[in-house]
């Protein structure tokens, strides 16, 4: 009987009999984008790898991709914290609304185009200004990618007024508020509708990193890929990488440490880093295809930049509305920028 006790509480927190008795761990974490992704590539598998090194195989962390464990991007907060799944790769964005804070990290020009930089700097935001908002999940790491990119059919953005009615895929709240600002259409939507709202005609393009272009065949499905000059990222988005609280808490207290281990800051950048990698992959390949690479100059990046401010303000009255000190907000994460700033 207690033995069939034990089993149950093994199973209710995701452990079999057995491996609570040799205090072993499966866990299952969950992703929305392809294994051959710059992520999952050089962040999610190294960083399971080293989990089940360090633990002399006592954990096992097995990664499915394209939410094969069921659920859509959107909700994948929740599925870890209900404890569908383990753990996973979060975008807040991919909820509007629910974790406003967290869009200061997102406005136009707020980071460089480093994402080690600026993943360093979500991490120290996050600790600051975000635990509370993710109470309900364990997080391990806080992270931006590079710089997003146009990303379209037909000739490359060389004026603002080029995006004058275009049809662009965004992917978070302030990304579509720039976009508006320029003139486009903004139609946010997760990564995984990309493709085939390019493919259907249902968008002409959208914003996206380099290294997210060959797995969505963006060197098929468009035709030139635009970036601002400067050091400044157009717009940057944020992550988690999280596990269920349950699960982290029911762990000994030993392989506890080794996750506490590959957590933090330094995984924060890790998981930038891999996005940094994988943009000078991903615009290697544009380029290879023959697809026009295009950096706006300065003077038209200037203008972009002005209607960013003013997205910015808008921002910050709309969080005053809200009870937030917007400013405040801007203010702490573009210190924390700063502060994570090793580029000239």
């Amino acid at each position: 009987m207690q033995l069939m006790k034990s089993a149950a509480i093994a199973a209710a927190i995701g452990l079999s009999a057995t491996p609570i008795l040799a205090q072993e761990v499966t866990l299952r974490f969950q992703h929305f984008v392809s294994p051959a992704s710059a992520n999952p590539t050089y962040f999610m598998q190294p960083w399971a790898d080293a989990i089940e090194e360090q633990s002399e195989g006592r954990i096992k962390v097995e990664l499915y991709p394209f939410m094969q464990l069921g659920g859509a991007a959107p909700n994948q907060y929740d599925l870890i914290r209900d404890g569908a799944i383990d753990g996973g790769w979060v975008i807040p964005a991919y909820q509007p609304n629910r974790f406003p804070e967290a869009e200061a990290m997102e406005l136009p020009f707020m980071t460089t185009k480093s994402g080690e930089e600026a993943s360093a700097a979500a991490w120290e935001f996050t600790q600051d200004y975000l635990m509370d908002d993710f109470a309900d999940v364990h997080v391990i790491a806080a992270h931006m990618h590079g710089p997003g990119i146009v990303h379209k059919r037909g000739d490359a953005i060389d004026t603002v007024e080029d995006f004058a009615g275009l049809k662009l895929r965004g992917p978070s709240r302030p990304a579509t508020l720039l976009l508006e600002e320029l003139g486009a259409t903004p139609i946010g939507m997760p990564v995984p509708q990309f493709s085939e709202a390019l493919s259907k005609g249902v968008v002409d393009g959208g914003v996206i990193t380099w290294e997210m272009s060959p797995s969505l065949k963006l060197n098929e499905l468009t035709d030139s890929h635009t970036d601002v000059a400067g050091d400044q990222a157009l717009y940057n988005l944020y992550f988690i990488w999280a596990m269920n609280k349950d699960v982290y808490d029911g762990m000994p207290e030993d392989l506890r440490a080794i996750i506490d281990a590959n957590s933090g800051k330094m995984a924060s950048m890790w998981a930038g880093r891999a996005h940094d990698t994988g943009d000078v992959v991903g615009r290697d390949l544009m380029a290879a295809d023959g697809n026009e690479i295009a950096t706006l100059s300065e003077a038209e990046t200037a203008r972009i930049q002005a209607l960013g401010t003013q997205v910015t303000d808008n921002w910050i009255a709309e969080m005053d509305s809200k009870g937030f000190d917007g400013a405040a907000l801007v203010a702490a994460a573009q210190q924390a920028v700063a502060d994570n700033q090793t580029t000239d």
